[in-house]
Formats: C-alpha cells, sequence, structure tokens
C-alpha cells in the first residue's frame, strides 16, 4: 500500500481553533505549541537554504499567532547562524496573549512591513496570516503580498508559507483580495480545506503537515467529515479479490452505449470497469451499434439494448449489480426514459453511475432525475465536469463573501439529488448526502484529455459492482484514475489510463 503523504482528517479553520482549544485546555501551553511550529518552520527553512547556499532570511510577521509562530522562527534561525531580518505589520508591542510572548523572544529589530525590501534576500518566511483569517487583503497589506509575489516571480527566490499562504481562505480555498504565492508550506497537525481547494491549493506549493504536540483524539470531539482521498480513508473497502472468489462474485457492471457513431466512450468505460476489478463486464448498445463495438471488444461482452424496453429487460438478470449511463449516450428525452427505465424500483438491488448526457439531459428538469434517484433500487453516484454540475445543479454563489466552495457546492449536490456526487476536476470532490466528503489532492495536468472521464465512470461502475459503499468506490476510483495518470506521465491519453492500472493495483495490493 503506498504511504499517505497526509493524515487522513481534513479539518475546516474552526475546527482547528478548536482542535488548538482542546489542546490548551487539556494542559499544554500556547507557547509550547508555538515552540514546536516554530521549529518546524526553521526545519524546513534550513533544508531549502542548505540546497541553496543561501543564508538571507526575511520574515514577514502578522497581528496574530500566525506571526508569533514567525518571531520564533526568526530567533531559531538566527541561532543557527543565518542573516535573518523581521517586518512586521505592527509593533510588537501591540501583540496579545502568546503572540506578544513570541515577539519578546526576538530581541533584534523590527521594521514594518509595508516598506520591507526584498533587496538581498535569499528567502522569505510568510507569517503574515494564518487559516483564521476572515477578511480580504486590502490596501497597503495587498501591496506588500504583490510586492513579495513580484520579488519572488522575478527573483527565482523562495517563500515559506506559515500554515497556509497569506491571503487564502483556510476553509474554502479562495482568494481574499490578494494571496502570497509560496513554494512551500508548512501547517501543523492536519491539513485544512483550503490547502486543497482551487484556487488556494495553486498558491501553496508543497505541503508539509508537522506534528506539534496535538494529539490525535482530540478529533474525536471534532466531529470531522472531511477527508483527503488517499488510500488511507477508503483502504479497508478496497476490494480485492479473494482466492475463493469466481467472476460473479466480483461483479457485473454493464456500461450502456450510444448509437453507431458514439459507442468510443462507452467502450472506454467498459473496458476500465474490467481494469478496475469487476469480474464482468457488459456493453449494451442498439442493434445498428453492434457491428461497431463487438469485433472492438474481446473480454467485454456486448448485448443489444433497444431503448428503455430493451434496457428494463437486460436488468431482468439479478447479476447485474451495477449500471452506468451517459457517456455519449446522448441528450434528450430517449436518455432521460433509459435513465428512468434503470433507476425503475426494482427487486434486485444493484448501484448506478450517472455522467455526462445521462445528466445534461435532465438539466431543464432536474427535479425529474432526483425523483428517478429516489426511488432507485441502490445508490446513485453521480460524476459531473464544471459545465456538467453548473448545467444541472444551477447553485450560484448568491455574492457570498468568501464564495461558496467547491467542496461545499459538492455537499449541496449530494443532499439535493440524494446522490453521491463526483464532482471532477483538478480538485476532485467527492460527497455523500450524509455530509461526508473527500478531497483529492495532486490530479495530473495529463489527465485533461477526451476520454479520460469516461474511463473514471468505467472505474466508479466497477468499484460498487465490487461491493463498495458510494462514497468509498467514488474516493478510490478518482484517486486510482489520478495515480495511473501520474505514473504514465506525459503524453497520456485515456486508453493509458486504463493499460496502467494494473501497476496501481500492485501498488495498492503491495504485490
Amino acid at each position: 500500500m503506498p504511504q499517505n503523504p497526509f493524515p487522513v482528517e481534513l479539518l475546516t479553520t474552526a475546527q482547528m481553533a478548536r482542535a488548538d482549544r482542546l489542546t490548551i485546555e487539556g494542559g499544554v501551553p500556547g507557547m509550547t505549541l508555538m515552540e514546536a511550529a516554530a521549529a518546524a518552520i526553521a526545519k524546513s527553512t534550513t533544508l531549502i537554504l542548505q540546497k541553496t547556499s543561501a543564508r538571507r532570511v526575511l520574515v514577514l510577521c502578522g497581528p496574530g499567532n500566525n506571526g508569533g509562530d514567525g518571531y520564533v522562527a526568526a530567533r531559531i534561525l538566527r541561532s543557527q547562524r543565518f542573516k535573518v531580518r523581521v517586518a512586521a505589520l505592527s509593533p510588537p508591542e501591540h501583540l496579545h496573549g502568546d503572540a506578544l510572548a513570541a515577539a519578546k523572544t526576538w530581541t533584534g529589530p523590527v521594521e514594518p512591513a509595508e516598506n520591507a525590501s526584498f533587496d538581498g534576500v535569499d528567502l522569505v518566511v510568510d507569517a503574515l496570516f494564518g487559516t483564521g483569517l476572515a477578511r480580504d487583503l486590502e490596501g497597503a497589506t495587498a501591496a506588500l503580498v504583490q510586492r513579495l509575489n513580484a520579488w519572488r516571480r522575478d527573483k527565482g527566490q523562495y517563500v515559506v508559507a506559515v500554515d497556509i499562504p497569506s491571503g487564502v481562505d483556510g476553509t474554502t480555498g479562495a482568494i481574499r483580495g490578494a494571496a502570497v504565492e509560496a513554494d512551500e508550506t508548512i501547517t501543523f497537525f492536519r491539513l485544512k480545506c483550503g490547502h486543497l481547494l482551487l484556487p488556494g491549493r495553486l498558491h501553496c506549493g508543497r505541503l508539509t503537515t508537522a506534528h506539534i504536540g496535538i494529539r490525535a483524539s482530540v478529533l474525536a470531539n471534532i466531529a470531522v467529515d472531511t477527508f483527503v482521498n488517499e488510500p488511507a480513508f477508503w483502504n479497508k473497502a478496497l476490494p480485492l479479490p479473494k482466492i475463493e472468489n469466481h467472476k460473479y462474485a466480483r461483479g457485473h457492471a454493464l456500461i450502456v452505449s450510444g448509437g453507431p457513431e458514439h459507442t468510443g466512450a462507452a467502450r472506454l468505460a467498459a473496458k476500465a470497469a474490467l481494469r478496475a476489478g469487476a469480474g464482468l463486464a457488459t456493453l449494451a448498445c442498439p442493434q445498428d451499434a453492434l457491428p461497431i463495438v463487438a469485433p472492438a471488444l474481446t473480454s467485454v461482452m456486448t448485448r443489444v439494448c433497444g431503448g428503455p424496453e430493451g434496457l428494463a429487460a437486460l436488468l431482468a438478470d439479478r447479476r447485474i449489480n451495477a449500471v452506468a449511463l451517459g457517456p455519449a449516450l446522448g441528450v434528450g428525452e430517449a436518455t432521460r426514459a433509459m435513465v428512468e427505465a434503470a433507476l425503475a424500483p426494482a427487486s434486485t438491488p444493484r448501484a448506478f453511475v450517472l455522467d455526462a448526457d445521462a445528466l445534461t439531459s435532465f438539466s431543464d428538469n432536474p427535479a425529474r432525475l432526483w425523483r428517478a434517484i429516489k426511488s432507485a433500487p441502490g445508490p446513485v453516484v453521480l460524476t459531473p465536469h464544471a459545465g456538467e454540475f453548473a448545467r444541472l445543479f444551477q447553485l450560484r454563489d448568491a455574492g457570498d463573501v468568501p464564495p461558496v466552495s467547491k467542496l461545499e457546492k459538492a455537499r449541496a449536490a449530494a443532499r439535493v439529488s440524494g446522490a453521491t456526487v463526483l464532482f471532477k476536476g483538478p480538485d476532485t470532490v467527492v460527497a455523500h448526502p450524509d455530509g461526508r466528503a473527500s478531497v483529492t489532492t495532486d490530479t495530473s495536468p495529463w489527465l485533461a484529455t477526451a476520454g479520460s472521464g469516461d474511463v473514471l465512470t468505467g472505474m466508479v461502475t466497477a468499484m460498487l459492482a465490487q461491493g463498495a459503499a458510494p462514497l468509498e468506490a467514488a474516493s478510490c476510483a478518482a484517486w486510482m484514475h489520478r495515480r495511473a495518470a501520474e505514473i504514465f506521465g506525459p503524453g497520456l491519453i485515456a486508453d493509458d489510463i486504463i493499460e496502467t492500472l494494473p501497476a496501481v493495483w500492485r501498488e495498492l495490493a503491495g504485490a
């Protein structure tokens, strides 16, 4: 099993504040946490400086505990004989509590941050604002951030952010007026949602979580419902085959295809379903598409499916336990009727994946789809990209500041639809109607290729066919999809994702 770079729990800023508070109430002094955080900052900063043989550091300190971390880190770095300057948004004597105590540990001069010069600086530590930022940066502070970003780009020098790049909303990932562009971000205890959600993720650079003395036991009092989409989240649900299994025990996935001019997407989904572990995969298509489909597929079985009645007849086979509809199926009433036929109440429980045209076909009447999902004989997973999501759910930010995050949009969509929603993109979110959700870390840019989403549809269908619960099934498929692209690398096309899945399985199975 691949090692997980991060703990699996993903926190909001309010949840992180509660973790801090519970720890301090439990007897750990705030200054102890601050010293540990500063030590982690200094360690990462030192490693960067040693690689570049650099020694000149500017620490930018804000008016709260994030600034306090900066003062202590500056003291540690100076003790290691680096040349350190400190610049602050407000005079140290204006601070309070632990931040004031931290500032007193720095005995050097403190410059006004608004006028701080970056000349002769090799690395800047951004300790202006942490994940608790609740307002937009503006005026002199925004100008400072913009000068810092321009210096970093022009000079090619490093910026290390404390907790989160200043100006990034720790819960939503939104940019609050302006935001620091960091090369590395050192956060504490657990990642925050804003570290992984765009556009915040683009400002974080390399992410590191540091352990500073907060015990994992505090999570029991925080009601965590968001998770990093890594194997630690779903590995207990991973459907590895057993030696006593037969093919039907591994699930039978049915993929519904469009007409003769539109079979490629469904063929990709069907092949992906097999590679992702389904024991059998059948592609159902209209009669006139069969001469095209049958010669192109070997391991995938084919069946003729003539409209909703034909699909209903196919689903009389109780061994079919997962169905995918949508890829190149066509937009319109015919597809709506197919979806409703598939989701009609039945004595045989089975799972469903709806993608692409199966979603867009209901964009003018989403309530019709929600009714069908409510009556379905098993869980339903929707896999929209941003355009399909906007057309189907018609959710608007309504002037919210900061804007509603992708995570909260996906949660709202799951609640209103009654389905698990896999909201695709570079920060893929999977949300269950009960509020639980996962967020993907880094997605390969090479996944932006035709057919990639069809492959993912087949993979989700396979996980459901093998018995995984919908949140875990969709999260696992999204991770394997990303990992396959990461392994293959440049030049990826959709077929390559399918062919690389055995390498991903070998990692997961430890083979």
